[in-house]
């Protein structure tokens, strides 16, 4: 069963769906304890930073949230999910975040020929490969809408770059952690085969040591 962070700022059904398509089991929840107790735990978002982390501590959902991801279980966190994870986001002033990983959330400054937010689909390059990416194109295609953008503290987490005015992050893993900057729920046939492979990780209890 995976668990689907409920904070108020997120397209929640629209992932349950997909979830559900590749043939998973997911509820929504904004309950502290199913969260710190779930097997997988999804966090979505759309919207501000600074009023999703005020929602998120106003639950008191940051610490279930932190500890899972400490846990080694299987994470996701998608679109705001992803930036919600670092330590500051600077959308309509200075914002503190999750700080799970290190680096800031930031606004495009793009060529006036570019549009922000940034949406729709774009290409993305492979920075590590990944077996959750296995059976992708070399450059697979994924949907996009955003303004703001991760930067990374620590290179190596990058797993997925993309192009919008110069490269961006677009993806980043670390151990059991997982989060996209695009939507893989509005991905078609290659956000489904993510999800699909999320479903397929094991949870703690199957991990044998």
């Amino acid at each position: 069963m995976i668990t689907i962070v409920d904070y108020q700022m997120g397209n929640l059904r629209s992932v349950q769906k997909a979830i559900e398509k590749v043939g998973g089991q997911a509820r929504i929840s904004s309950d502290p304890a199913e969260i710190a107790s779930a097997e997988k735990l999804i966090l979505p978002g759309v919207g501000a930073f600074g009023d999703a982390i005020a929602e998120i501590r106003r639950r008191d959902l940051a610490r279930p949230i932190i500890d899972f991801i400490a846990s080694g279980r299987p994470f996701l966190g998608i679109c705001l999910g992803l930036q919600l994870l670092f330590e500051r986001g600077f959308e309509h002033g200075e914002h503190e975040g999750l700080g799970v990983l290190k680096g800031d959330v930031v606004r495009f400054q793009v060529p006036e020929t570019l549009k922000v937010p940034h949406m729709g689909w774009n290409t993305v390059t492979r920075k590590q490969q990944l077996d959750i990416l296995q059976g992708l194109p070399e450059h697979p295609h994924f949907y996009f809408v955003h303004s703001y953008y991760v930067r990374p503290a620590e290179p190596d987490v990058i797993a997925l770059e993309c192009d919008y005015g110069g490269p961006f992050c677009a993806m980043v893993c670390r151990d059991n952690l997982l989060a996209t900057q695009f939507h893989p729920e509005k991905s078609q046939a290659n956000g489904l085969h993510l999800l699909k492979g999320f479903t397929q990780l094991p949870h703690r209890d199957e991990v044998v040591a």
